[in-house]
């Protein structure tokens, strides 16, 4: 798995949508782009990437396309109009984009990644250092209470969101 990280100029919605399905189609991988303010670590889509590819293996899938099976396990939600919320939308955006091929190829990862920050005017930045945590906290239901009362931190309970998802279905 690739993640490629920048800020994007996001115009026309439908063409940015357009653009990572044809480098998916183009190079026979998944491509999913998310908000990077919605998202903890790298650990958080890796997770995603592991129990979507579970789910399929299993046939316990909700969705068709993996991709969209690796957006609904990062926003820990089953119904996929919420977990839209997690995708890219039109402005300057923060970005994250997966590149996985299910088979492991990394040179076609590796060749999509540089497509997709070719096509998509990407200006290269580090976005998954940082975390705009009330809006982590607002969007995974996180109260300051539960913090309060946990060992771990906000990355660790967004972890486990992204996990239970799994044992909720």
């Amino acid at each position: 798995m690739i993640v490629v990280e920048g800020i994007v100029e996001v115009d026309d919605l439908d063409g940015t949508l357009s653009t990572l399905d044809a480098v998916a189609e183009e190079y026979g991988l998944t491509v999913q782009a998310f908000d990077a303010r919605y998202l903890v670590d790298r650990g958080h889509l890796e997770r995603a990437v592991e129990l979507a590819d579970r789910a399929f293996d299993r046939g316990e899938n909700v969705a068709r396309e993996r991709s969209v099976e690796i957006l609904l396990y990062a926003a820990g939600r089953r119904q996929i109009d919420d977990a839209l919320e997690m995708g890219v939308a039109e402005g300057q955006r923060r970005v994250a984009v997966v590149v996985d091929d299910a088979d492991g190829d990394g040179g076609a990862e590796s060749a999509a990644a540089a497509a997709l920050r070719d096509r998509l005017a990407l200006d290269p930045a580090s976005t998954l250092d940082s975390v705009d945590a009330e809006r982590v906290r607002a969007f995974f239901d996180v109260p300051a209470a539960e913090l309060d009362a946990v060992d771990g931190d906000l990355t660790d309970l967004v972890h486990e969101r992204v996990a239970l998802l799994d044992v909720e279905k």
